[in-house]
């Protein structure tokens, strides 16, 4: 990862503000050039440009903390805010080049490769106790997100946490593209009415069924930001504090199957979330070495004249 950063109207800009900067204008841009096919396309285009200015203010406010938690807290605060607001605004985007969910073809696929539909055929083995584990391993991701973030940034530094939240946005945001080039209700919006079998469980059970209810919307499917993220947790896990990656282990392994046992994705989603980390882990270090030839390092501050 680098150390280097952007001076532009007095702010101090990573390679990560630039990310969700960019993100954002072009999800304004999409909403411009296909407004007839996006309900609201105004509103999205003004609220993007409000959660930049929010965005702006707080990582100018970071940078003016003199503090290392309220300086990280701030931090990660502003950069995942962003990520979960993106996430959010590309729902009204997924249908402005196919018109329609590309369910079936998911569906088919699967169909022929395990002769059942997967998310169907598991309620055989679906019982309270595997539930309530399965909506743990799904759970524990939104917390896990800026637990392991700290525990990097303490252990290893501002340029770690960076390398780490950069390498995430870009995984999210190559997912958010997914949801528009290939558009994918979901098991339950599109085979809700044959499932059988409740998910039955406890207290994560609870937090799980919640999050399906407020957070989740209909798409947002292939490819799965949890596999894809988690994958990305986990690798960074492994590069900076070895011990977090054997604990998360049996959590994020439990987590890809959790994504289609527990009917949030098709098994296609979440394998090819897996795929598209990957890929972003390839990728980042080309985008960082490109990053590095229009930035300066954060002691070239402008100067005044």
């Amino acid at each position: 990862m680098t150390d280097k950063t952007l001076y532009i109207a007095g702010f101090r800009l990573r390679a990560t503000d630039a990310l969700i900067l960019f993100t954002l204008s072009l999800f304004s841009v999409l909403a411009l050039l296909f407004h007839s096919s996006v309900q609201g396309w105004w509103m999205l285009i003004i609220k993007n440009v409000g959660t930049a200015v929010v965005y702006l203010a707080l990582v100018f406010a970071s940078e003016k903390m003199t503090r290392k938690f309220p300086r990280f807290l701030l931090r990660v605060a502003a950069v995942t805010l962003a990520y979960a607001y993106l996430f959010g605004a590309v729902d009204k985007l997924q249908l402005i080049l196919q018109g329609q969910w590309m369910d079936e073809y998911v569906m088919d696929a699967e169909q022929y490769i395990f002769g059942v539909q997967p998310t169907l055929w598991l309620q055989h083995i679906t019982t309270p106790p595997l539930t309530e584990w399965m909506m743990f391993a799904y759970v524990i991701y939104v917390p896990m997100y800026p637990i392991l973030c700290g525990i990097i940034y303490y252990l290893r530094g501002d340029v770690a946490m960076e390398d780490y939240l950069f390498t995430l946005g870009f995984t999210n945001i190559l997912c958010d593209i997914g949801f528009i080039l290939f558009p994918v209700a979901g098991p339950m919006a599109t085979i809700g009415n044959l499932y059988s079998v409740p998910l039955k469980g406890y207290v994560f059970t609870f937090f799980g069924e919640l999050m399906r209810s407020n957070v989740h919307f209909i798409g947002g499917n292939i490819p799965s930001p949890h596999t894809a993220a988690a994958t990305i947790m986990w690798v960074m896990a492994y590069r900076y504090h070895r011990p977090s990656f054997y604990i998360l282990t049996p959590v994020v392994l439990s987590l890809y199957v959790s994504t289609f046992y527990l009917r949030y994705h098709f098994v296609t989603d979440a394998v090819v979330g897996i795929i598209v980390a990957f890929l972003a882990l390839l990728v980042v270090p080309f985008l960082i070495k490109a990053w590095d030839r229009f930035a300066e390092k954060p002691t070239n501050a402008p100067t005044t004249h």
